[in-house]
């Protein structure tokens, strides 16, 4: 079996999966839930802003759950600029504690478990390439990433433009899967076209590494 299908085999796999993930969640009752986060009124934002914080300080805690609760609760402008807002502070904030506290406080946060993968992560010399850390705080080990980049030579001036871009395009597309999860009839419709987005972004995102990869080879 060559690499090509055995991608495409991936690709509908992937795909299958989520979406009868999809058709499970849609058939939950979500009203008792959302009456909850409504109840919280102009606050609902902010409890969102805090457990998606939390979540990315601490990886071991899922965090794209609050992307869709973002989507699935508030106004899809509001729940974008709260998961972007979160993330930018969330990210910041690994990547200064691993800058100024170093290894033994990020092992802490992160888990002896997943420490290998900071350290994996760190060996890409992430700090070389601009499109090498955009394309890899796309993935979904970004919040690992953060902390990686934080205990290289990394820069501020290069992390924080890098975790801008790569927060406002890879939010949206998880936001939207949200917005439409729970709907009924076109839901199916817009939560594909939203699953469709992020596999464009996991598509940019490799492309930007595989760029930076070409690039440092180059030098």
């Amino acid at each position: 079996m060559n690499k090509t299908l055995r991608k495409v085999i991936k690709f509908g796999l992937i795909v299958g999966v989520v979406a009868i993930l999809i058709g499970l969640l849609q058939q939950l009752d979500m009203e008792p839930v959302k009456a909850q986060v409504k109840g919280l009124g102009p606050w609902a934002p902010f409890g969102i802003f805090a457990l998606r914080s939390i979540s990315v300080v601490i990886p071991i805690i899922p965090s794209t759950i609050w992307s869709f609760f973002a989507g699935s609760f508030l106004d899809y402008p509001l729940a974008v600029a709260t998961v972007v807002i979160a993330d930018l502070f969330s990210c910041s904030l690994g990547f200064y504690l691993a800058k100024r506290y170093g290894r033994g406080l990020v092992e802490k946060l992160v888990g002896t478990r997943f420490m290998g993968k900071v350290d994996e992560l760190s060996q890409k010399h992430l700090e070389s390439n601009f499109f090498l850390l955009a394309g890899a705080l796309m993935t979904g080990a970004f919040d690992f990433v953060s902390y990686s980049a934080g205990l290289t030579t990394t820069k501020w001036r290069m992390f924080l433009p890098a975790l801008a871009i790569a927060a406002i395009i890879s939010d949206a597309p998880m936001v939207a899967i949200g917005a439409n999860i729970f709907k009924k009839g076109n839901g199916y419709i817009f939560a594909g076209l939203a699953i469709l987005s992020a596999f464009c972004l996991a598509i940019l995102a490799g492309w930007l590494q595989k760029r930076a990869t070409a690039s440092a080879v180059n030098k």
